[in-house]
């Protein structure tokens, strides 16, 4: 389901001062909203994915049931459906788009729920890696509306050695003679791209992924097959790579410690959460790290830690294996059961 909705944002003064004039959200809806709307699920995207790659948690006799709730997928400010460098008009266009924090995203999400549904409760925000770093902002930013929040693969807050990996990204990207400071024609830096991603192909999968070859059950007949054919051909699905230093930007820089009155203490913002928390950090995940998750879960008043076994890493939550979806699946029909923490 490629179609979607566009929200309109007006005058979007980010969390740095710049202003976006005519910004907008793309959005999709799965469901309907009850008449007390109290059924509504955010579900936020992921770094350069788009809301049908949210499709694949959300159908009949799943946790996110449409028969059951009202499921809104946000696209990120920067993914090139919602306002991004690849479509903002001068002079904020291609490498003049301002950085968009975490905070932005979900500011910019409050007003699309709130104004364009009326809705003043959440039932649940859950999200898979930049989505579950949304999650956590959501819980913080407005505590007294998120019942419950299902964060999985992601982070409160933006490791260092997170940072560290997300630095070669950008420099693979940007080496790109073609690249030309952002500044790039019609002609993409495809060598930048391909680039990008090998860089990323070293940790979004385990090692042990890679040992037992799971990539065979994908439908890769080699290694290189894999490193062509998944890799490279997933970022070079028409994402745009201003689009892409974009959302790199907002992932780097994610820490609900910097939401305004916190001033950068994340722990202190972690425990202002009021809303009831399962957070699932995938076992393998080299990104996000459990042992990262169960110190973001010590902080949080009322939350569980619940690790996604396995050896599929950060893909864990990516929907590509089904036993990984059927663990989130059940992890959020537990969660739904569950009174909120507003409750």
């Amino acid at each position: 389901m490629t179609e979607h909705q566009v929200f309109d944002l007006g005058d979007f003064t980010t969390q740095h001062g710049a202003t976006l004039r005519g910004a907008f959200l793309a959005y999709t809806t799965y469901g309907e909203l009850n008449a007390d709307k109290s059924n509504a699920v955010v579900y936020p995207t992921w770094y350069s994915g788009r809301h049908w790659d949210n499709e694949w948690l959300i159908g009949p006799g799943m946790a996110l049931d449409p028969a059951e709730y009202f499921i809104i997928v946000p696209n990120m400010l920067g993914n090139g459906l919602s306002s991004s460098p690849s479509n903002t008009p001068q002079p904020y266009d291609r490498a003049r788009f301002p950085h968009i924090t975490v905070y932005d995203q979900v500011a910019a999400q409050y007003r699309l729920v709130t104004e364009q549904f009326g809705i003043e409760r959440l039932a649940l925000v859950t999200g898979w890696s930049m989505g579950a770093g949304q999650t956590y902002q959501w819980a913080v930013s407005y505590p007294e509306m998120v019942e419950r929040i299902a964060p999985f693969c992601g982070s409160a807050r933006t490791s260092l050695h997170n940072k560290v990996f997300l630095e070669g990204v950008k420099s693979a990207l940007t080496a790109d003679a073609v690249f030309a400071g952002g500044w790039y024609g019609d002609v993409w830096p495809t060598t930048g791209l391909r680039a990008l991603a090998r860089v990323y192909a070293g940790w979004g999968f385990s090692q042990a992924f890679y040992w037992e070859k799971e990539y065979e059950k994908l439908g890769y007949t080699s290694l290189e097959d894999f490193l062509i054919g998944f890799w490279e051909g997933f970022f070079l699905d028409n994402r745009d790579p201003n689009n892409l230093l974009a959302m790199l930007w907002t992932w780097q820089n994610g820490d609900v410690g910097r939401t305004p009155g916190f001033d950068g203490d994340t722990e202190a913002a972690l425990a202002s959460i009021k809303a009831t928390a399962l957070v699932m950090p995938a076992v393998k995940d080299l990104y996000f790290p459990p042992e990262d998750e169960e110190w973001a879960v010590g902080h949080i008043p009322n939350a569980e830690l619940r690790v996604i076994p396995g050896i599929w890493g950060h893909f864990a939550g990516h929907g590509s294996n089904p036993e990984d979806t059927r663990f989130i699946d059940t992890a959020l029909r537990d969660l739904l059961a569950k009174p909120g923490g507003l409750a």
